[in-house]
C-alpha cells in the first residue's frame, strides 16, 4: 500500500499521473497532501484517498508525517522534494518498523545547496547522511545520479533513476481546448515556472530588451506564482517593459499559451527533468533552453532540434531568441513522439511499478 507527502507543481502533476495509471490490483494508494488539495491535485483518481496535513510551512509538517503513516501503516512510502523528504527521513525513527521509505528528488542538488539555501553545510548533511538511511532514492536524470554519487558520497545501489512522464495526448487534448489566448502581431514568446530563483525568469527580463530592439512587436508572456513575482514585475519596469511582458500567474492550464505561441524559452539556472519542457515538445513546439545542470542534455540526446545557450547569459538568450524567431519551423509532433519514447508514461509506470 504505498502512500505519497506530496510537494511542489511539477512533482504534484507526476504523482496525479502515477495515481491514475498504477493497478489497483497491486497497490491501495494514498495521498497525503502538505497544503491539502489544490489545482495540481484535480486529476487525483477519486478511489484515492487523501490525507490534507494542512501545514502552513513545510517545517511544521514532522508532526502530521508521523501521526498520518502511524495511522495508515503502509508497506512504502514515496515522498517528493527535498524539504518533505528530509522530514520524512527525520520521522523515521517514529515510524512503524519495516516501512519502506522512498525518496524522489526532484531537483540536481549541488546547484541547489550552492544557490538556493542559506545553510549549505546544513543540506549537504541532509543529503550525505539523511539519505543513505533511505531504502532507495529516485533521480530524474543520470546527471542527478551522478551528483549524488559525486558530491555526496552515495552508492550507486542506493539510487535508481526514473524519468517523468510525458503523456502527449493529453497534453495535446488540453491545448485544444481553448483558441488562441493572444492578440497583437507578436511574436508571442512564453515561459512556465514557478517565480523563483531557480528558473532564470530574471535573466530572460535582462534579455527582452535586445529581443524588442530586433522585434520590436515581440511579447513575452510569464505563467506561474512564486516568492519573487514583485521583484520581476519591478525589474520589469526597470527595463521598460511595460506592455511587452505579461505576468498571468498560475494556469491550470498552460497548454493553449505554449500551442500559439512562437517560441517557449526555459532560462532555469539549474534543474532536475523540467516535465514542462517534456510536454512542450511534446507539442512539437520550437525551443529555447538554458544547458543548465540537470536533466537537459538528456533531453536534447532524444531532441536534437533544441537550441540551447548557455546559463546566466542574457546576451547569448537574446541571440538565440532572435534566431529561433526569425526562422519558420513547422511543428511536427510525429517526430517528437518518436524522440520522447524514453520518457514513455508507459515506461515510467512500469518502472515505479517495479520498484513499489
Amino acid at each position: 500500500m504505498p502512500s505519497w507527502i506530496g510537494g511542489g507543481g511539477g512533482a504534484e502533476r507526476v504523482f496525479s499521473v502515477l495515481l491514475q495509471h498504477l493497478d489497483r490490483e497491486r497497490f491501495e494508494p494514498h495521498l497525503a497532501a502538505a497544503q491539502g488539495r489544490n489545482a495540481h491535485l484535480d486529476d487525483v483518481p477519486a478511489d484515492v484517498v487523501v490525507h490534507e496535513l494542512n501545514v502552513s510551512r513545510m517545517r511544521y509538517a514532522l508532526p502530521a508525517i508521523i501521526r498520518i503513516v502511524r495511522k495508515i501503516k503502509p508497506q512504502t512510502v514515496l515522498s517528493t522534494v527535498v524539504h518533505l523528504n528530509v522530514l520524512l527521513m527525520l520521522a523515521r525513527p517514529f515510524l512503524p518498523r519495516g516501512t519502506r521509505l522512498l525518496l524522489r528528488e526532484g531537483i540536481i542538488p549541488s546547484p541547489f545547496i550552492a544557490h538556493d539555501t542559506g545553510w549549505p553545510q546544513l543540506w549537504a548533511w541532509f543529503y550525505r547522511y539523511l539519505y543513505k538511511k533511505a531504502d532507495r532514492i529516485i533521480c530524474l536524470s543520470d546527471s542527478m545520479m551522478n551528483d549524488f554519487v559525486d558530491h555526496f558520497g552515495l552508492s550507486r545501489q542506493k539510487l535508481v533513476r526514473i524519468y517523468n512522464p510525458v503523456d502527449p495526448e493529453k497534453v495535446r487534448k488540453l491545448a485544444d481546448t481553448h483558441g488562441n489566448p493572444y492578440s497583437g502581431p507578436g511574436p508571442q514568446l512564453v515561459t512556465v515556472g514557478r517565480l523563483q530563483r531557480q528558473k532564470g525568469m530574471d535573466i530572460l527580463l535582462d534579455a527582452m530588451p535586445a529581443v524588442l530592439a530586433a522585434l520590436p512587436d515581440a511579447r513575452l508572456t510569464i505563467l506561474g506564482e512564486g516568492p519573487l513575482e514583485s521583484e520581476l514585475k519591478e525589474q520589469a519596469a526597470r527595463l521598460g517593459l511595460k506592455g511587452a511582458v505579461s505576468f498571468l500567474g498560475f494556469q491550470s492550464n498552460p497548454w493553449p499559451y505554449i500551442k500559439y505561441a512562437a517560441l517557449f524559452v526555459l532560462p532555469s539556472r539549474f534543474e532536475g527533468l523540467p516535465n514542462t519542457l517534456l510536454e512542450v515538445l511534446a507539442l512539437g513546439k520550437n525551443v529555447v533552453v538554458t544547458d543548465c545542470p540537470g536533466g537537459i542534455q538528456e533531453i536534447q540526446d532524444a531532441v536534437r532540434s533544441m537550441i540551447l545557450v548557455p546559463p546566466e547569459n542574457p546576451e547569448a538568450l537574446a541571440h538565440a531568441i532572435i534566431a529561433a524567431l526569425q526562422k519558420s519551423i513547422a511543428d511536427d509532433v510525429k517526430r517528437f513522439d518518436q524522440a520522447l519514447g524514453k520518457f514513455d508514461l508507459q515506461n515510467t509506470v512500469a518502472a515505479y511499478t517495479a520498484l513499489l
